[in-house]
């Protein structure tokens, strides 16, 4: 096992250690089990048989092959399904799995952060990087699989069967995990929350996929459409083709995917997300407010204000204030603002780390009214330059045995993560009384009209969907 494994390893485990602190004092022994292979799967996978037969295989059409659009509130009722009825070990795993999303979110989220300027705004979605990976992981063979597992942070005490992780249980609990930030609780009716995920794979022409690992992938996303196209000759012209052809069939406005597609590529795998929230009890300001990008520059934007009982902390060693605001029965909207906007980046990188889900044990109920810029944000990155970043360069370069996806040798080129996330007043909200009127002395003004860090995570798992900096509102619609 590789030092960065090593050091990747004993970190989770001290993790695990604090589980009780990061999931609300649960307490797990050995929980690792509840994603690995189970004994009786192990024996029917080991038992010797005759000639096995091949995977079946298939080429994926071309990318002018008509498609349906997405049905965004159809992958709503599938998710909120999934998270329906759970048993004690489901929840346990979905906890499990929590924790290891969020370490991984944490630690890209700190190796994007170190390329961007103080002025640039920011989404990533923990869930959809580390299912990403995890299909990877799905259809790689030894030693690759092996280093994806490590990656994913699932320790391999040896190499038994019982000892591998379970893409397919790490898959669905992943979706599970989407089901339960999305349900409602109480009356059923037109979601107020709403979570998509769809990949694309984008394939050179004549590459055959295999079925099993396709159909697997439907697990962490229920829609995943294979399309076949040019991807040598201009390569910038197959990027714009698929960004247009994903904007057909989903109707999302993403980023423009970087660019750089290698023209010796013959695989693709782009995973797109999107989440549309309505903030219950908060209307849409008249006009535009100022929201200071610096000391002396300021942007005007659409603001929102709600005025309630939050949760709130203001910490004055560290120099911020937490507010967190309940999206619904289950999803949790943490607005974490700098006392000074100079010192944002000492804030993220203070907060965004592991225990911070502990910090909102700090959190308690105030009278507040807040006051917040109306959120569109978007961003796109390629897992490739992560690794990369990450001192992980050929993981799934030339040499990765990917035997799984594929009976041919894959050059994969891009692995892009494109995240579009709205966060806007309850439909048919009026202002109120108390957003257009000054507050009384009992009540708190928190008004985020500076940058700021934001997280939305799912109460039961503590599983954290989304990371983000707002620098400028305009900056990044």
């Amino acid at each position: 096992m590789t030092p960065a494994s090593v050091s990747l390893r004993a970190t989770v485990l001290c993790l695990l250690a604090c589980a009780g602190l990061a999931a609300g004092d649960r307490v797990y022994i050995h929980p690792f089990h509840l994603l690995v292979y189970s004994k009786s799967s192990c024996d029917q996978l080991e038992k010797p048989t005759a000639e096995a037969p091949k995977d079946p295989t298939f080429t994926p059409v071309p990318i002018q092959a008509k498609t349906s659009p997405v049905d965004e509130e159809a992958l709503w009722k599938q998710l909120v399904l999934a998270a329906q009825e759970l048993e004690s070990e489901d929840k346990a795993r979905a906890a499990v799995l929590g924790m290891l999303v969020n370490f991984m979110g944490f630690r890209m989220y700190k190796t994007l952060s170190e390329t961007w300027s103080a002025a640039k705004g920011a989404v990533l979605a923990p869930p959809a990087l580390f299912g990403t990976l995890a299909s990877f992981y799905l259809g790689a063979l030894d030693p690759t699989a092996n280093r994806l597992q490590a990656l994913l942070g699932m320790p391999g005490e040896d190499q038994s069967c019982t000892s591998r992780l379970d893409g397919h249980k790490v898959l669905s609990t992943l979706q599970t995990i989407q089901g339960l930030l999305v349900a409602q609780g109480g009356a059923s009716g037109h979601p107020r929350l709403l979570l998509s995920t769809v990949v694309g794979l984008f394939t050179a022409p004549g590459l055959r996929l295999k079925q099993p690992f396709v159909q697997g992938l439907t697990l962490f996303s229920p829609v995943t459409l294979s399309r076949s196209l040019d991807l040598s000759t201009d390569p910038d012209l197959a990027a714009e083709k698929i960004t247009r052809f994903m904007q057909a069939v989903t109707g999302w406005k993403m980023n423009s995917p970087p660019t750089g597609i290698s023209p010796d590529s013959t695989l693709l795998f782009h995973t797109y997300v999107h989440f549309q929230g309505q903030m219950k009890g908060f209307s849409l300001l008249p006009g535009l407010r100022e929201f200071w990008v610096d000391n002396t520059t300021s942007v005007s934007v659409p603001m929102l204000s709600g005025s309630g009982t939050f949760q709130h902390w203001s910490d004055t060693q560290n120099n911020l204030s937490m507010t967190r605001v309940d999206l619904s029965k289950n999803a949790c909207l943490l607005l974490i603002q700098p006392h000074h906007a100079s010192g944002l980046q000492a804030v993220e990188a203070l907060t965004f780390q592991h225990d911070f889900l502990t910090w909102t044990k700090q959190l308690s109920p105030r009278a507040i009214r807040l006051t917040m810029p109306q959120l569109v944000l978007r961003g796109s990155y390629d897992l490739q330059d992560l690794l990369a970043q990450a001192k992980l360069p050929t993981l799934l370069g030339t040499e990765a045995n990917l035997g799984k996806i594929s009976d041919a040798n894959l050059s994969v080129g891009q692995v892009l993560n494109s995240v579009l996330l709205e966060l806007k007043a309850e439909d048919g909200q009026q202002p109120t009384e108390s957003a257009q009127q000054p507050a009384g002395p009992e009540v708190l003004e928190v008004t985020l009209n500076t940058p700021f860090l934001f997280a939305i995570y799912e109460r039961d798992s503590t599983t954290l969907h989304f990371l983000g900096r707002v620098a400028n509102p305009l900056s990044v619609v």
